[in-house]
């Protein structure tokens, strides 16, 4: 990621500090939206045309979106969602994608368990995988997720439950299979 960016506007109706907010904004929250939408998308390419896509749409709402209470949330639903339906478009064209996991350290756990891990999520269906992500990366709360997915609490709780139950059996699998 550069740390300029093209601001197209073709009515010519924003101002300077319109494009200064809406790029600082951009700067400061590349990283951490693009981690996010990397854990959920499995995949750089798709990752990167989510958060071209929701940074696009909130360039195009800025207005709507800076006034927000909080814009980098507005922001990561917006990739998280195209996230999701872009894996959906690659599903139904029966696309493989390899999952390269970024480079972040967890406290107090092994390299290999860590990729395991990161590998066993990559395999969850991608509505659980968004769950995992945004409640043990993000660490949004259900109503939050809920509302970033556009679904009900008492989904994110079943999405939530199923992925965990999928995620002990594939860790248990491969516990097994290093003994």
């Amino acid at each position: 990621m550069g740390s300029s960016i093209l601001l197209h506007d073709p009515t010519g109706r924003r101002t300077v500090s319109e494009r200064d907010e809406f790029t600082a904004f951009y700067v400061a929250s590349w990283a951490r939206l693009f981690r996010t939408t990397y854990a959920v998308a499995g995949d750089r390419q798709r990752t990167e045309d989510a958060l071209q896509t929701a940074f696009a749409q909130a360039w195009s709402r800025w207005s709507k979106v800076s006034s927000a209470d909080d814009p980098a949330a507005y922001v990561r639903r917006m990739a998280i969602n195209a996230a999701i339906n872009g894996h959906r478009r690659a599903w139904s064209r029966r696309e493989t994608s390899v999952p390269e996991v970024p480079d972040v350290p967890l406290p107090d756990s092994s390299r290999l368990d860590h990729h395991a891990t990161w590998q066993a999520v990559s395999l969850l269906a991608p509505r659980q995988r968004a769950v995992v992500v945004l409640r043990y990366y993000e660490g949004l709360s259900e109503r939050e997720i809920a509302e970033v997915l556009g679904c009900r609490p008492g989904t994110v709780k079943s999405q939530s439950s199923a992925a965990l139950a999928t995620l002990r059996a594939r860790l248990d699998e491969t516990e097994e299979s290093r003994r």
